[in-house]
């Protein structure tokens, strides 16, 4: 196999399935980043990236016939709020039903030009309005004057990851998808798993031919007994008798 490169969005922790691949795998080297760009599907299509984790509203896959998409979790939404707010005075989860009245902070208006998710927790933190995340983007963006509560009734959002689908007749990449089982909690010696899977093959293959090439040494073996069984049928001996002997005597002396 050769190396691997993968993407992930902002929240994900890669950390454990890069340890198990880096165990595993120590001569295949992985190389991880963090994208906070808004298209991280394109770096499959400019392979900049082999696989990435990507982020989706729940219910709503990316999948589509030139890419693979596998959902792996869901996440838990919260609500952000500068610190002293009377958010702090609500036992969690919080419905989005009582927050009617407070100002929603758009994330779509920070774009990453502008500092992205990072300027929108600062601006949460001046008291201008509420935003809503993931958990693991609020704990990434973590500042000490901004809480967060969970929230519910409200869309959430999952973490899938996403590989280019081979085109036609083209079998899938082995290393991705030793690497898809890696995320997905198979052993390493799952059968399951791409080069498992292909070392049994090799087995199973090195096993037939065995056992061919000893039905056919049996089968030569059976023929060349046939063959020497009606050869002595043809000159009147019986197999195993040896040739030149005296003929036996009709009588005695007399």
């Amino acid at each position: 196999m050769v190396g691997l490169k993968i993407a992930y969005v902002p929240g994900v922790t890669p950390g454990k399935w890069l340890t198990r691949w880096n165990e595993r795998y120590p001569q295949n080297p992985l190389t991880a980043l963090r994208y906070d760009g808004e298209d991280i599907l394109g770096r499959l299509g400019s392979q900049e990236s082999d696989a990435v984790f990507v982020r989706f509203k729940t219910g709503e896959s990316p999948k589509t016939p030139k890419i693979h998409v596998i959902p792996l979790y869901d996440e838990q939404p919260v609500v952000c709020a500068a610190k002293d707010h009377d958010l702090e005075l609500y036992d969690e989860p919080v419905a989005l039903a009582d927050l009617a009245d407070q100002p929603f902070l758009d994330l779509a208006d920070y774009p990453e030009e502008i500092g992205g998710t990072a300027m929108a927790m600062e601006v949460c933190s001046s008291g201008a309005g509420l935003l809503v995340l993931p958990l693991s983007v609020a704990r990434l963006h973590h500042r000490k004057d901004v809480i967060h509560k969970e929230l519910s009734d409200v869309p959430t959002t999952s973490i899938g990851i996403a590989w280019t689908a081979p085109v036609g007749d083209e079998p899938e990449n082995p290393v991705i998808e030793e690497f898809i089982g890696v995320v997905r909690g198979r052993g390493a010696n799952s059968s399951r798993q791409a080069s498992v899977a292909q070392k049994q093959q090799e087995e199973a293959e090195v096993a037939r031919k065995r056992r061919q090439s000893s039905q056919s040494e049996q089968a030569k073996a059976s023929k060349k007994a046939e063959a020497k069984k009606k050869s002595a049928a043809r000159t009147g001996r019986k197999p195993g008798a040896k040739r030149g002997g005296k003929p036996a005597g009709r009588g005695g002396k007399r």
